[in-house]
């Protein structure tokens, strides 16, 4: 128990980043767009269409930029003493630690493997400690993997604890070679440790090529004759901690599990795994606290579970009103920029509201927020109220919302009241987390409406995350240095446009559920300005609307020899403000560490993202309120990391940042995500050489003048965001774009010239 004494120095400390020159900044650019709002306004009779179209997509940006302001008024993210926890805190809680995988081709298992590897090895009590990996995917190639990596976990875990190791995904650590004439102690154990990873990972890579072991034994029996999405519930307990003591040379418990499939029942994607890791976790551990991770996301920082504790066991800073505790998601290689800077202003500023957005991975979770609860089920010190118990703990109730299993909800009805699983063997509770598998036991409870991960939404996250804020709970966000969790993102292409949609339309989702932001602000808990930072997250995919129109309005004001841009002083309007914008995200980017370089790349795949993955996304929305089809969950491909140096490798071959000289280059395919982005490019270059030789139409009175070169630096702008498209025109393979796509956007560009002039 933590001791709560006031007099004592918090375990942790809330940190605002306010700014008061920040907020000038971000509320001079408000000021400038209404100003060029009012000039539309103003002008707008002696104009044409293209003046009014460019009027609605300034209306849109401004409120846009009204919410980011909202978001990021005031910044703030807590910090853990981990001293003071040490001090105080006599028997720390248990966390069981979740690992969901779906496919052992787009997620590698040496992936999965890295990522136990490191959660096992944590600075945190052994005997505190299970690890859940749910694979819907019913590999044997993955249940293989893991249990080859169970054998040298009982090396790899008390090698780390005894020299304290900084990273503890064996992919990473071993990368650097030690000195050559080092003779200790440690050297030879790092040898050794290398040597027997080094034929972890290979059995992995004989494995993935030859299905030998499956007649290993009876303990594959399970996956004979099982389809990916047609098989049985599997729940194998891989490793047992019996000792339960909590010595450093302990490895955590370690469990499979693969729910059940057939192909006429819904099975949610990752929310249904997740819901189904907290059922099979509560029957056999039952910890109050739980970690979420993805597969590619290994714990970078090894004392990551305790610096979560330093939130959840703060004692007198109200102690019981925290659901989930948020680790900005980091990565080892390239492509992230973006992530990390947005996570660093916007996810500040989540914090500073009500608190983060759950992200999907790296986020610890209260297990009884989990199932349901509110802050108004509690009294003061924590415990339920005797309203709540009575409404909650009604055996009917509890029936009805977690299913009809008796193991099940008494392990409900303890995380509830917050007693303690006494110590028990885990294989006897197999019987019970077979049934809570299997694909009937969610129908007609409240799995996934009101309890668990919520459905209804391919971005699971923030789904629940905006569910648990409606019901009056904050969360908290520590961004540690080094940072918690790492892991990869995909190359600048196909896989990555196919995320942007995904995510894109599960946010869109959500605003056709009952987790609407605005009805939250006003019927349930949620803080209007939280309501108002969601809804800046959740209309992400309605941005590419506007976004598309004005890439393609200095292009048709060209061609059609018509103004865009104010003239004379007030051009200085438009001039100022996007001056101010590029400088100001400029800063964000170097204050952060990166390059002018990156702050381009960033700008650039903004643009094309959203006029491109993001469009896509609100057709999907469409069809699946007219009921026509349901939004998909695709699995992202996962790239593999380099796992060990090959004889002839240096160490300076690997860039520290996992990054490699073609990483930055953008690939393409055949998929329509890449046609918009083409046709923009091929438009407004089209229209700066009609500009540059003069052939634009006859000029029309509109207000006096026409289109000027004010209006094809604005193309040229354009251009030069869309520079990974116009470099694709010349080059060839995964690089270049494909002729069909050019074929395509070459046609809708004759099309829009001919209207553009015309018209």
């Amino acid at each position: 128990m933590a001791d709560s004494s006031s007099s004592l120095p918090p375990l942790c400390e809330r940190i605002s980043y306010k700014s008061y020159l920040l907020r000038a900044v971000d509320l001079t650019i408000l000021g400038l767009l209404i100003s060029l709002i009012l000039y539309r306004i103003r002008h707008i009779s002696q104009n044409d269409t293209a003046w009014f179209v460019a009027f609605l997509c300034e209306c849109c940006f401004t409120f846009i930029w009204l919410l980011i302001t909202c978001t990021k008024w005031s910044p703030a993210q807590h910090k853990p003493y981990l001293d003071r926890l040490d001090e105080r805190v006599h028997e720390l809680p248990s966390v069981d630690m979740f690992v969901t995988t779906a496919d052992p081709v787009r997620e590698p298992p040496i992936l999965v493997v890295n990522t136990v590897l490191s959660l096992l090895a944590v600075n945190y009590p052994a005997n505190k400690l299970a690890c859940y990996i749910s694979d819907d995917g019913c590999s044997p190639l993955t249940y293989f993997s893991l249990k080859e990596a169970s054998k040298f976990a009982k090396i790899w875990v008390p090698f780390c604890k005894k020299y304290n190791v900084k990273v503890r995904a064996p992919f990473r650590y071993f990368l650097n070679p030690l000195d050559a004439t080092d003779d200790s102690e440690f050297s030879r154990e790092w040898e050794l440790t290398k040597r027997e990873y080094e034929e972890l990972v290979q059995k992995v890579e004989d494995a993935t090529g030859d299905s030998y072991w499956l007649d290993a034994g009876h303990d594959f029996e399970a996956f004979s004759n099982t389809k990916r999405n047609d098989h049985s519930t599997i729940v194998k307990v891989i490793w047992e901690n019996k000792e339960g003591v909590g010595d450093e040379k302990e490895v955590p418990h370690f469990v499979y599990i693969s729910r059940e499939k057939k192909p006429n029942y819904l099975h949610h994607y990752k929310a249904g795994a997740m819901n189904f890791l907290v059922r099979v976790s509560g029957l056999m551990t039952n910890a109050p606290y739980m970690l979420n991770v993805d597969c590619d996301m290994y714990a970078n920082e090894a004392d990551v579970v305790r610096q979560a504790m330093c939130i959840f066991m703060r004692g007198s800073m109200n102690p019981c009103h925290c659901a989930f505790v948020q680790f900005p998601q980091k990565f080892y290689d390239s492509n992230s920029d973006e992530i990390v800077v947005l996570q660093s202003y916007v996810g500040r500023g989540f914090a500073g509201i009500q608190g983060p957005v759950y992200a999907g991975s790296g986020c610890f979770h209260t297990r009884r927020v989990m199932y349901g609860l509110s802050v108004d089920d509690l009294e003061e010190d924590g415990n339920l109220s005797s309203v709540a118990i009575r409404k909650l703990l009604a055996e009917e109730r509890l029936e009805r919302d977690f299913g009809k299993s008796k193991e099940m909800v008494k392990s409900v009805v303890d995380a509830l009241q917050r007693k303690s699983k006494p110590q028990d063997n885990l294989t006897n509770s197999l019987e019970a987390a077979q049934e809570v598998g299997h694909c009937p036991y969610e129908y007609q409870t409240s799995w996934g409406k009101t309890v668990g991960w919520l459905y209804d939404s391919t971005t699971e996250d923030a789904h629940t995350s905006i569910g648990i804020h409606s019901r009056g709970w904050t969360s908290s966000y520590i961004s540690p240095e080094p940072p918690a969790f790492l892991g990869c993102m995909p190359p600048g292409g196909p896989e990555a446009m196919l995320q942007q949609r995904r995510w894109a339309t599960g946010l869109l989702e959500i605003l056709f559920t009952k987790q609407n932001p605005l009805i939250g602000s006003f019927c349930k808990k949620l803080r209007f300005r939280q309501s108002l930072a969601y809804l800046y997250i959740f209309t992400w995919a309605l941005r590419s609307i506007p976004e598309l129109f004005y890439c393609l309005l200095p292009a048709y004001c060209l061609l059609h020899n018509s103004p865009l841009f104010p003239k004379g002083v007030c051009l200085g309007i438009v001039v100022t403000l996007v001056g101010m914008h590029c400088l100001y995200t400029l800063w964000e980017f170097m204050s952060l560490g990166f390059s002018v370089h990156s702050w381009y790349a960033s700008q650039s795949f903004w643009r094309i993202k959203t006029t491109g993955s993001w469009l896509f996304s609100i057709p999907d929305i469409i069809l699946k309120l007219l009921g026509v089809s349901n939004t998909i969950f695709i699995v992202t491909k996962k790239s593999i990391p380099k796992t060990r140096l090959e004889s002839g490798d240096r160490p300076s071959q690997i860039d520290d940042d996992g990054s490699n000289s073609e990483s930055s280059k953008f690939e393409f395919d055949g998929s329509l995500y890449f046609l918009p982005g083409t046709f923009i490019l091929l438009v407004n270059l089209t229209a700066i050489a009609g500009f540059s030789m003069g052939l634009q139409r006859s000029s029309r009175s509109y207000g006096g003048s026409g289109s000027s070169m004010i209006d094809a630096c604005g193309c040229i702008l354009v251009v030069i965001l869309f520079l990974p498209f116009l470099l694709g025109l010349f080059e060839k393979g995964k690089y270049g774009i494909p002729l069909s796509t050019l074929s395509k956007a070459a046609f809708l560009a004759v099309l829009f010239v001919v209207f553009s002039v015309r018209n």
